[in-house]
């Protein structure tokens, strides 16, 4: 089993830091090679970089949650939770296929319970 993981490109897990402007601040964020490469094809999607994407992302957490105590983990969480809605089916395979033109709740709704969970907040 651990074969298919240890023979990953190293690549893929080494971490690469990149400088974004969220509302005219500079700030760094650090991500493996892996999650950069998800998150630009998400933002491709719809259009964006991948810093127009960060700073969208951004944006709503802040709206959403009114705080962000761990960006890069909710970077990383993001890269993941796309990547497991495609594999359910809940979000098309297909790049040509905008995220934002997907129904959210029908996508969360379509999606395993643990892939689905909202917070309270």
């Amino acid at each position: 089993m651990c074969q298919i993981f240890v023979r990953a490109n190293p690549q893929s897990y080494e971490a690469t830091t990149r400088s974004i402007r969220l509302h005219g601040v500079v700030t760094s964020v650090r991500l493996e090679n892996l999650f950069w490469d998800t998150l630009e094809e998400i933002g491709a999607r719809d259009g964006m970089t991948v810093p127009q994407l960060l700073s969208t992302l951004y944006d709503e957490l802040l709206t959403h949650r009114g705080d962000i105590p761990n960006y890069s983990s909710f970077l990383r969480v993001c890269a993941l939770r796309y990547l497991s809605l495609q594999v359910a089916q809940c979000i098309p395979s297909d790049v040509r296929i905008p995220i934002r033109s997907l129904n959210a709740h029908a996508v969360l709704s379509g999606a395993r319970s643990g892939l689905a969970q909202v917070s309270a907040r």
